[in-house]
């Protein structure tokens, strides 16, 4: 098995034990489901940061096999998306590959800038910039973060994502010119009551 496969099967390990629970819930999209998978509970020890960090890096770096200039910064909608970005930026310059975290406010900020983006002065305007996200479900979180940093000039293509609810967002997306890559989707977690 390779590094990859074995850090993707620890990182679900980590999910399933910490994130997902079987309940009725109503999620942000405003769709009902009986299950829920809180990817936070999981990111947010160190073992995740970890092993998010060298998975969507092993993603990204897949996504970029198409010769295109490679993406210079990772980002996303505050607040799921911050320790995905922050964890990607950090394991790729670990390896040698240095890449930036760009934080995406659901505000502009209130005072100093007033910007939505934070995190940009080491990346230009016109880079390729990753767009990260927990979960995806209708995909409005990951169209809010395009629509922010395309506004402010970034190229962005890719969206990584931990789960694919499988809800009708990868078509939402792929719709606006984006390719999306997740690592798992709602068929590695059976839920005993079907899929929703």
């Amino acid at each position: 098995m390779d590094t990859f496969m074995s850090r993707r099967l620890a990182l679900l390990g980590l999910l399933k034990q910490l994130s997902y629970e079987e309940r009725d819930v109503t999620l942000s999209s405003g769709q009902k489901s009986h299950f829920y998978i809180d990817c936070k509970q999981a990111v947010l020890t160190g073992t995740g940061h970890v092993l998010v960090g060298a998975c969507f890096s092993e993603l990204l770096a897949r996504a970029e096999q198409d010769g295109r200039p490679a993406h210079v910064a990772v980002g996303g909608l505050t607040l799921g998306a911050d320790p995905l970005a922050s964890a990607t930026a950090m394991w790729s310059t670990l390896q040698g590959r240095e890449l930036h975290a760009v934080y995406v406010r659901k505000e502009a900020k209130g005072h100093g800038t007033g910007a939505y983006l934070e995190g940009t002065r080491k990346v230009p305007v016109g880079s390729r910039v990753a767009v990260v996200e927990d979960v995806v479900t209708t995909g409005q979180a990951s169209k809010t973060a395009v629509e922010r940093l395309r506004g402010y000039g970034y190229v962005v293509d890719t969206v990584l994502t931990i789960v694919d609810r499988q809800a009708g967002g990868r078509e939402a997306l792929s719709a606006l010119g984006l390719s999306v890559h997740s690592l798992f989707d709602v068929s590695d977690f059976p839920s005993q009551r079907g899929p929703v």
